[in-house]
């Protein structure tokens, strides 16, 4: 067999290896991979759901714990005052909550008071679970009564269909206290409920009977089935007592697999064009500078050594091996016309001998550097790493117990692809380009938490540090509004230890209000006062920190009512009154409080922020009774 023909054998060989390298690339790895990844955004897109389940019971229960962390509440559940439940709890102010069901429980599981309404609407309906007027003894909240356990949610079962529950301890409006009890709310999981929790988790929600059995028959809590043209998942509601209510279930279409299928094969249609054009090209570069070049240099030495001419000469000009070869076949020719010149002088025995041996030695030289060319092209395709690759395979064949080692394998799999597929054409280096962008969208739809309420983080901080921190939040068309003053009593004081995010914030919304108050007066630059001192009070020591502007003022309703939910003395177009509610709120949760006072119109405020003073440092502090 002629060396062109080999070595066009040896290229279609190589050829065949990485035709079987990427079909196992694409049928063992990327498919398989692309399922995968279709998996995990099906499973993904369902926690989702759970997640925004969760999330309502979370915020239900935000509502629940700001309803039961009221003083008014707790004096309910001592005095029964009816005027509470008609203010508090009139169709209109249940239909505001979005509420279904609403139930004051004391501490031995009776229902001082409760309601249930129809979803949707204000009609008063009979549910079992309100029904007996006090919690159902296999509850698993009942031993919650009397504790002050927080963040209790959860699913309930009743006759009227799922009720998304959450149960929340009566305090004193302080966080503290002995608990009077529970304040439990509740929305009905209707149809329409879940297809707009669909409508914010970007996904089809349908429910499906538990019990009714999973397609394919499939069973399970949880269950993934690929079909065709989509993927289905169905999860079990349980409710408190862990018992499946129905299944939900979400249909996700199989996009995934169908662009890796289609990835394969345009990988499949590269890899083939680019390696005819490459082997083309190869072949072509081959027979041009060895090949061709080459085949003179054979026919000439063939037809000297059947012929009896030894004057002919190859005379290839070239600067190469081959021309070394030609020109050392020359010699040689020449050599061997001079010897047989010689020998016909000499006997003929030593004639042949000395021929023989200068044809043997000579030949040996000439040929060495074809030899090692050779050996060179055939050297650095039999380098191509088949046997490793073959190694890897094996062992993923085997199943690989270790994620570690197997993402190892995967990684060097990769890599020796691209050896392989640079050796060929650069065109490969694309699939390679493409099989590292599918290795990175494997490792997130990986993030609710849990919900989990953590701890305020306690830190020591001086008063004048805390304000210039909160005056940077500001934007600066209202900090621009103000010139804040700073009474020295503020640097007389230590660092105090507090939860400063917090009170960061407040101070913040006190700094927005004062320079909104000063805007609504019509003037163009404020001034806001700071100033601070330390009272004694029964409940222990707290710092008195007073905020006073010359701005609007606020008259005596107003004063009344100024920390009140959704009440503002500006304009309903400057604000929606939130910020002083939530930020007396914020005050009540850390143990202190807010109160304001005000001359009347025109006249400024003053807003007194009074802070638990538990550590402070030994710098003295000015004292007032």
């Amino acid at each position: 067999m002629r060396l062109n023909s080999k070595i066009s054998l040896l290229l279609i060989g190589l050829f065949a290896v990485l035709c079987g390298i990427q079909l196992v690339v694409g049928e063992r790895i990327l498919l398989p991979g692309f399922n995968q990844l279709e998996e995990n955004a099906a499973w993904t897109d369902m926690n989702r759901v759970s997640n925004a389940i969760q999330r309502e019971l979370d915020t239900l229960y935000l509502v629940t714990e700001d309803y039961g962390n009221w003083v008014d509440t707790y004096e309910f559940m001592r005095t029964g005052n009816p005027h509470y439940l008609s203010v508090n709890f009139s169709d209109n102010a249940i239909a505001s909550l979005k509420i279904s069901v609403a139930a004051f429980i004391a501490n031995d599981g009776h229902f001082v008071w409760s309601t249930a309404r129809a979803s949707g609407s204000n009609e008063i309906i009979k549910l079992n679970l309100i029904d007996e007027n006090r919690l159902p003894d296999d509850n698993p909240w009942l031993r919650l009564l009397g504790t002050n356990t927080r963040h209790t949610t959860g699913i309930l079962k009743t006759d009227q269909g799922p009720l998304l529950a959450v149960m929340a301890p009566i305090l004193n409006g302080k966080g503290m206290g002995q608990p009077r009890g529970m304040l439990l709310f509740g929305r009905f999981l209707t149809d329409e409920e879940l297809a707009r929790i669909g409508k914010q988790s970007q996904v089809n929600i349908s429910k499906v009977e538990s019990g009714g059995g999973a397609p394919n028959g499939v069973s399970g809590s949880d269950i993934l089935i690929q079909g065709d043209g989509e993927t289905i998942v169905q999860r079990n509601l349980k409710d408190v007592h862990g018992e499946a209510l129905f299944k939900l279930q979400i249909k996700v279409p199989r996009t995934i697999s169908a662009s890796g299928r289609e990835v394969v094969s345009m990988a499949w249609l590269l890899m083939g064009s680019g390696f005819i054009i490459v082997l083309l090209l190869i072949i072509a570069v081959l027979k041009k500078t060895i090949l061709t070049p080459l085949g003179v240099v054979t026919r000439h030495a063939v037809e000297v050594g059947r012929s009896d001419d030894l004057t002919t000469r190859l005379n290839l000009r070239r600067n190469d091996e081959i021309g070394e070869l030609a020109r050392e076949f020359d010699d040689m020719v020449q050599k061997l016309s001079d010897t047989r010149q010689q020998l016909i002088a000499r006997s003929f025995d030593a004639g042949i001998a000395e021929n023989a041996s200068g044809v043997l030695h000579n030949l040996g030289n000439a040929m060495t550097p074809l030899s090692v060319k050779i050996s060179g092209i055939e050297e650095q395709l039999r380098n191509a790493p088949v046997g490793d690759v073959e190694l890897v395979l094996e062992e993923l064949q085997k199943g690989v117990i270790d994620p570690a080692r197997e993402a190892e394998l995967l990684q060097f799999l990769r890599l020796v692809s691209g050896e392989l597929a640079q050796t060929i054409t650069d065109t490969v280096l694309e699939l390679e380009s493409v099989t590292r962008q599918t290795a990175a969208m494997q490792t997130i739809l990986e993030e609710q938490s849990g919900h989990s309420r953590a701890p305020r983080v306690m830190e020591s901080i001086k008063l004048p540090e805390l304000i210039s921190l909160s005056t940077e939040l500001v934007a600066p068309e209202l900090s621009s509004a103000l010139s804040l003053e700073l009474e020295e009593s503020l640097h007389e004081f230590g660092s105090i230890r507090v939860c400063r995010m917090a009170l960061q914030q407040v101070v913040q919304n006190l700094i927005v209000n004062a320079a909104e108050a000063v805007r609504e007066k019509g003037l163009v630059k404020g001034v806001l006062k700071v100033s601070g001192k330390v009272v004694q009070t029964e409940t222990g020591e707290y710092m008195d920190l007073c905020f006073t502007d010359n701005g609007i003022g606020m008259s005596a309703e107003q004063l009344s009512r100024f920390a009140e939910k959704g009440f503002s003395s500006k304009s309903r177009n400057n604000s929606r009154g939130i910020g002083l509610h939530w930020a007396a709120n914020t005050m009540n949760s850390m143990g202190g409080s807010i109160r304001a006072e005000s001359a009347g119109c025109n006249c400024g405020a003053s807003i007194h922020v009074l802070i638990p003073v538990e550590n402070r440092s030994a710098v003295p502090l000015r004292q007032t009774a």
